[in-house]
C-alpha cells in the first residue's frame, strides 16, 4: 500500500487535505477515490505509528482522505546513531542522506569541513537542507519508516563543539565515536560496545585535517576504524551505521 508522509494531526475519523508532495505523490500513481493508503506524521513525539486512511476526493491540485485506524507500528533501530557528515560533492550527499535513513539513523548533522568541496551559507544552505530533509522524508516512505530523522543546520566543527560541550562522565550519555586512520584507533564494534546513542563523526572526501581530527579527539571522540581499507566519504558512514544498527 503506497504510504505518504502527512506533518499533521492524524486521529481516526478525520478528514484532511494531503500536503501538496503527498497530493502530487497520489496523482501520479492515479489513485482514485475509494483507494487505501498509508499516512505516518514522522515526529519524534506523539503517537507514532501509521495510520490506515482511504482517498475521498481527488481534486485538480488537492487531495481529500479520511484517516482510519491507527497501527502502532515502529522499525526504528534498537540504538539511536546521530550523524556529523562532512558534507560531499554533487549527488553523493543526497545518496549518503537517503541511505543512512534507510539504514535506521536518527538524526544527521553535515559538517561544513576544511576539506568539504560543497560550501553552503545564507540561502543556498536553507535550499540544500530543505532538499536533504525531503530526501529523508522520501526514503522514509520508501523503507517503512514512521519517523524521519531530523537534517540539522550546517555546521563546522569547532562550531558544533561549541553547541555540544562534552558532557563530565555519565553513562547516559552518547558515546562519541570518529572514524580515523590514524594510529592508535580501535575496531568499530569494540569501540562501540553498550548499547546507548552514538555521535558518530565521518569527513568528506580526503577526510578530516588533522586540526578537526585533534579538535574532536578533544572534546571526547575516540577514533576507530572500520578496517584495513580506505572507504568512500560517502560509504564509511553507512557501512559503520549498518554495523551499529543491524548487528
Amino acid at each position: 500500500m503506497p504510504r505518504f508522509h502527512c506533518p499533521a494531526d492524524l486521529a481516526p475519523g478525520a478528514e484532511i487535505d494531503l500536503p501538496p508532495g503527498a497530493a502530487r505523490h497520489v496523482q501520479v500513481l492515479r489513485l482514485q477515490p475509494g483507494d487505501g493508503i498509508t499516512l505516518f506524521n514522522g515526529g519524534a513525539e506523539g503517537p507514532g505509528g501509521e495510520f490506515e486512511a482511504t482517498v475521498l476526493r481527488m481534486g485538480r491540485s488537492d487531495v481529500r482522505v479520511q484517516v482510519g485506524a491507527h497501527h502502532a507500528v515502529e522499525r526504528e533501530a534498537p540504538r539511536a546513531i546521530h550523524l556529523l557528515a562532512g558534507i560531499t560533492a554533487n549527488e553523493r550527499m543526497d545518496w549518503l542522506v537517503e541511505k543512512a535513513t534507510e539504514l535506521g539513523v536518527a538524526s544527521i548533522t553535515p559538517l561544513v569541513a576544511e576539506r568539504s568541496v560543497l560550501k553552503l551559507k545564507g540561502e543556498r544552505a536553507d535550499k540544500k537542507l530543505a532538499h536533504w530533509q525531503a530526501v529523508a522524508v522520501a526514503a522514509c516512505e520508501q523503507c517503512g519508516r514512521n519517523r524521519v530523522p531530523v537534517v540539522h543546520d550546517a555546521v563546522d566543527l569547532a562550531g558544533w563543539v561549541r553547541a555540544h560541550p562534552q558532557p563530565p562522565a555519565d553513562p547516559a550519555a552518547p558515546l562519541r565515536l570518529l572514524l580515523s586512520l590514524r594510529e592508535g584507533t580501535r575496531p568499530l564494534l569494540q569501540a562501540a560496545a553498550g548499547a546507548g546513542p552514538v555521535w558518530f563523526l565521518s569527513g568528506p572526501e580526503g577526510g578530516l585535517s588533522a586540526a578537526e581530527e585533534t579538535l574532536a579527539v578533544q572534546h571526547g571522540f575516540a577514533p576507530t576504524t572500520l578496517g584495513p581499507r580506505v572507504l568512500r566519504a560517502e560509504t564509511a558512514p553507512l557501512a559503520a551505521l549498518a554495523a551499529l544498527t543491524l548487528a
